[in-house]
C-alpha cells in the first residue's frame, strides 16, 4: 500500500458552538474517521449558505474542505479552498499551517510565483521552518529544475491500467510493482478515505518486453489513457482506518506477491489476480513497496500490523504499518516474520537493500525524526538486524522523505516533499560517505523525471542510465503510473563554476575585470566576460572539457589559470579563485627593477623568520643573450646588479645545504627580485592546486603547478620531501584524511611518471588536522576561509 503521510493535522477547534446545519454536522463525522472525499460532499453543501453560520465555524469547515481536498490529492480544488479560507484575513495561530498547505498546493499545480509568494507569506508566521525560505528561492526561478530535461526520455507503460501502480523493483530479469488493480484474497474492500482497493504486489518476468509509449517532459504525455472512474482517486499511502496524527506516515501498508520463482507467462497488458505474489505474503490488507537480496532469497515489504491472522492496534487504536520479512526455500516463502524494530505505536515502510545486502534502508515516523516520515538505515550483523540510524539533517526535513533506493555504487535515492523541488514529492539522488549514513551532498534529480505532482519509487543504476519510477503526473489524484526512462545525454549538463577575481593583497574584489575563458576541446568556443561588482562571474562550463581562464584588469598584472570538468561525479556548483597583483616595480635602495638606473636591486631571506642571509652566491641570467653576472650578498642579504634595458632576466641562490624556487623578471618589471632559501625541515606551500569535488584526480590545471615541482626536483637531485595535502573541516575527520592521502598519493605518483623516483618523495595527508585559521566543525566561516585551509606543501626531508 502506497500511503501519503498526514502532514501536521490541521488544528480546528471542534469545541464551541453545536452546529446549526445537520450538513455540517455530517462532514465533520467523516471527517473524523478520515472519509475525506465524503467529507468534502457535506461541507460543499454546507457552506452554500453561511449567513446563519459564526465566523468561527464558517473558517473551521473551510479549514475542512481545504484539508479534505488536500488529503485525497485534488490540488485544484485545495487550493481554491486554501484561497477562500485565507482571503477571510488573518488566520489564528491554530491555521499556521494553512499557509504552508496553500504555497504547496500552488506548486503542485504549477503556479510557481504565487506559491513563492504564498511560501514567504508563511515563513513570516512559522520563521523556524527552512522550507519557507529554501521553496521561496527556488521558485523566484525554477528553470535551474530542467537545464538537463534534454538528457532523459521518458515512456508511459502499457503495463497501467486506471487503477494505481507504482514503486517497480528489479527481480531477476522482471519487474515487481505494487498495484491497485484488484481486492485481496478475492474480497471486496475499499478505503473509506476515497472508496479506492487495496494493494498487492505484481510480478512481470521480462521486463525487457516491457511496451512503452513516449511521454510529454512534464506532466503530460501523447498517450491517450482513460482517466480513472472512480470519483476521486486514493492518496499515495493512506487508508481508510488509520487515524491522522502530526507524525504520521506516508510510507505504504502490507505487500503481497506471488511465487517469483514459478514461471508465470508474461503479456504486456493489464495483470489480473493470477499474476500476484503468492498467499503467503498478500492479505486482505495493504502489500506495498518490496526490496530482494541480489540472490532473490529474501524479500523485506511492508504491510499494515496483521500478521499471522492477527490484527493489531496503537494506544491509540491506530493500524500502523511494519517491515516483514521471508526467505524463499524450495520455491516457496516461507513464514513471514516482522523485524525487530517494528512497533505497534509508529510505522515503517519502503525498504531497500544496499548493493551487498547488509544495510536496508527504510522511511519511519518514528519519534526522534525531524518531522513526518524520515529515512533510516539499519545494519545486519551477525544475523540480527541493528537499532536504525536516522541519515541527519542532510537527506530528513520537516517534511517527508520515503521511497528509499540504494543503487549499485551505494548512492541513495529518494523521495521527499521537504527538500526544495517542482511540487508534490520530487526525486532527490544523494551521495552517501563509506559508512552508509552520512550523505556528502543532495540534488533534486529535475525534469523530465520530476513534474510538479508526485515522483517517486525510482529504481536504476550506478550511471543512471536508465530505469523506472512511478508518478502521477498524467491525472493527478490517486492515478499512479510506472514510467521507464532513458538517458541520451550527459548525466551533468554543466558545471556551474564562479570565478572570483580579486586583489592578491587587500583581498578586495575587482569589479569589471575581464575573463577570457577558452575550451580546450573546442578552441572556437571561447568566452569574454566581465566579473561584477563583488568580483564574480558565473559560468556553466560543457561536461568533459578542459578550460584555460585568464583574467585582465587595468594596473594589474594578467593571470591564467586552468579549470577541467572531466571525470565529474556530480552538478555542484564550483567556486575557483584568481588573485591579480599590481607590478613590483620599486625605486632603489628597495628591492626590485630600477630601469631608470637599469639597476636591478634585492635580497636573499630564510624561508623560515625571513632572516638575511649574507654571503649567498646569486647569479643573474639576461634572458636575451644568456649572459651570466654573479656577486654576493652583503651582510643584510642584499645585492645589486647592472642590467640592459628591455630584456627578461633569471635569478639564482647557491648556498651549501640549501635551495631556492629561483625567480623571474620581466623587462616590464613583473617579478620578485627577493628570493628566499629553504633547508631541510622547511615546509613550503604550493598554490593553485586543485581537484575536483570529492575527487583526487589530478587536473589540467593542477599539473602545470606541479612541474613546477618536477623542475625543482629535477634542480636538486638529491633532495627528499614529503608531500602534504590539507582540507577544510567540512565532511567527517576520517574521510578528509582519507581524502587527503590518496590526494598526496595522487601527486607522488604524478612526480614519479615524471621521472622523480619514488625513493625522494613520501605521500601524506593530514585531513583537517593542521587548519590555519579559526574554521573547525560548526564554525561560520567564508568559502575564502576555508580555502585557505585547501592546500598542498612540500616538507623538505633532506638537501644535501
Amino acid at each position: 500500500m502506497k500511503r501519503h503521510c498526514i502532514l501536521c493535522y490541521v488544528l480546528v477547534a471542534l469545541a464551541g458552538p453545536v452546529f446549526g446545519q445537520s450538513l455540517t454536522k455530517q462532514g465533520d463525522n467523516q471527517f473524523n474517521l478520515m472519509a475525506y472525499s465524503k467529507a468534502a460532499e457535506y461541507y460543499e453543501q454546507a457552506l452554500q449558505n453561511t449567513k446563519s453560520m459564526p465566523e468561527t465555524d464558517v473558517r473551521a469547515a473551510k479549514a475542512k474542505l481545504a484539508y479534505s481536498y488536500r488529503q485525497i490529492r485534488d490540488t485544484q480544488k485545495a487550493e481554491q479552498a486554501y484561497r477562500d479560507l485565507i482571503t477571510m484575513g488573518e488566520l489564528p495561530a491554530e491555521y499556521v499551517q494553512c499557509y504552508l498547505y496553500y504555497a504547496q498546493a500552488l506548486a503542485s499545480n504549477g503556479k510557481y510565483r504565487e506559491a513563492q509568494e504564498a511560501y514567504e507569506r508563511y515563513n513570516a508566521v512559522q520563521k523556524d521552518d527552512q522550507r519557507g525560505p529554501l521553496f521561496s528561492k527556488l521558485y523566484r526561478d525554477v528553470s535551474s529544475l530542467s537545464k538537463n530535461a534534454g538528457s532523459y526520455k521518458v515512456d508511459f507503460l502499457s503495463l497501467n491500467t486506471k487503477a494505481a501502480e507504482f514503486s517497480p523493483v528489479y527481480y531477476k530479469d522482471g519487474l515487481v510493482f505494487v498495484s491497485a488493480q484488484g481486492g485481496g484474497n478475492g474480497i471486496k474492500r475499499v478505503f473509506n478515505w476515497d472508496n479506492t482497493p487495496f494493494l498487492d504486489l505484481y510480478y512481470l518476468p521480462e521486463r525487457k518486453e516491457i511496451k512503452g509509449e513516449k511521454t510529454a517532459s512534464l506532466g503530460g504525455s501523447v498517450n491517450k489513457k482513460q482517466p480513472v472512474t472512480h470519483k476521486i482517486g486514493r492518496i499515495l499511502g493512506m487508508d481508510d482506518y488509520t487515524a491522522p496524527t502530526s507524525n504520521d506516515t506516508r510510507t505504504v501498508g502490507y505487500y503481497g506477491g506471488t511465487n517469483v520463482n514459478a514461471g508465470l507467462g508474461y503479456e504486456d497488458e493489464p495483470l489480473t489476480e493470477s499474476a500476484r505474489f503468492s498467499q503467503t505474503l498478500n492479505t486482505k490488507y495493504h502489500e506495498g513497496p518490496a526490496t530482494f537480496t541480489k540472490d532473490g532469497s529474501r524479500v523485506v515489504f511492508t504491510r499494515n500490523n496483521y500478521n499471522n491472522g492477527k490484527y493489531r492496534e496503537s494506544s491509540d487504536g491506530v493500524n500502523k504499518l511494519k517491515l516483514y520479512t521471508t526467505v524463499q526455500t524450495n520455491g516457496d516463502w516461507q513464514a513471514v516474520e516482522e523485524l525487530p524494530f517494528n512497533s505497534n505505536e509508529y510505522s515503517t515502510g519502503h525498504p531497500s537493500f544496499s548493493p551487498d545486502d547488509k544495510l536496508l534502508y527504510f522511511s519511519s515516523d518514528m519519534p526522534g525524526g525531524f518531522g513526518g516520515t524520515d529515512i533510516y538505515v539499519t545494519k545486519l550483523q551477525d544475523g540480527k538486524w541493528s537499532t536504525p540510524v536516522n541519515l541527519g539533517k542532510e537527506i530528513n526535513t520537516k517534511g517527508n522523505e520515503m521511497f528509499p533506493f540504494v543503487d549499485e555504487k551505494g548512492n541513495l535515492y529518494f523521495s521527499s516533499d521537504g527538500q526544495p523541488g517542482l511540487g508534490d514529492l520530487d526525486m532527490f539522488f544523494a551521495q552517501l560517505e563509506s559508512d552508509g549514513v552520512h550523505a556528502k551532498w543532495v540534488q533534486n534529480l529535475g525534469e523530465p523525471l520530476n513534474s510538479n505532482k508526485d515522483d517517486f519509487g525510482i529504481v536504476t543504476d550506478g550511471e543512471r542510465r536508465g530505469g523506472y519510477f512511478s508518478s502521477n503526473r498524467k491525472n493527478g489524484g490517486t492515478d499512479d503510473d510506472i514510467y521507464r526512462f532513458k538517458r541520451e545525454g550527459p548525466l551533468y549538463p554543466c558545471r556551474e563554476l564562479t570565478v572570483v577575481v580579486f586583489d592578491s593583497e587587500t583581498k578586495k574584489p575587482l569589479a569589471n575585470a575581464s575573463l577570457k575563458v577558452d575550451n580546450k576541446t573546442n578552441e572556437s568556443d571561447s568566452k569574454d566576460l566581465k566579473t561584477d561588482s563583488d568580483g564574480n562571474i558565473h559560468l556553466c562550463l560543457d561536461a568533459e572539457n578542459d578550460f584555460q581562464l585568464a583574467a585582465v584588469t587595468e594596473g594589474y598584472l594578467d593571470s591564467q589559470i586552468g579549470f577541467s570538468t572531466k571525470g565529474l561525479t556530480d552538478d555542484m556548483p564550483s567556486r575557483l579563485e584568481i588573485p591579480l597583483a599590481k607590478p613590483k616595480i620599486v625605486a632603489p635602495p628597495v628591492s626590485g627593477l630600477d630601469l631608470a638606473n637599469s639597476k636591478l636591486r634585492g635580497r636573499v631571506t630564510t624561508q623560515q623568520g625571513k632572516q638575511p642571509m649574507v654571503g649567498v652566491k646569486v647569479i643573474l641570467t639576461n634572458e636575451c643573450d644568456k649572459s651570466k653576472q654573479e656577486t654576493v650578498t652583503d651582510a643584510d642579504g642584499a645585492y645589486e646588479f647592472a642590467i640592459k634595458p628591455g630584456c627578461d632576466y633569471s635569478l639564482e641562490a647557491i648556498k651549501d645545504s640549501m635551495g631556492t624556487t629561483g625567480t623571474r623578471i620581466t623587462k616590464e618589471g613583473a617579478g620578485i627580485t627577493d628570493l628566499t632559501m629553504f633547508r631541510k625541515g622547511d615546509v613550503i606551500r604550493i598554490d593553485n592546486i586543485y581537484y575536483n569535488l570529492n575527487k583526487a584526480t589530478i587536473r589540467a590545471d593542477a599539473a602545470v603547478e606541479l612541474d613546477k615541482l618536477v623542475s625543482l626536483m629535477k634542480k636538486y637531485p638529491t633532495m627528499k620531501i614529503e608531500l602534504r595535502s590539507h582540507t577544510d573541516s567540512r565532511a567527517t575527520a576520517q574521510y578528509n584524511k582519507t581524502l587527503s592521502t590518496n590526494r598526496a598519493k595522487s601527486a607522488v605518483a604524478y612526480l614519479k611518471a615524471k621521472g622523480i623516483k619514488a625513493t625522494r618523495m613520501i605521500a601524506k595527508g593530514y585531513g583537517e588536522s593542521e587548519l590555519l585559521n579559526q574554521c573547525k566543525d560548526g564554525a561560520n566561516c567564508t568559502e575564502e576561509e576555508h580555502q585557505l585551509n585547501r592546500r598542498t606543501e612540500i616538507k623538505i626531508l633532506s638537501l644535501q
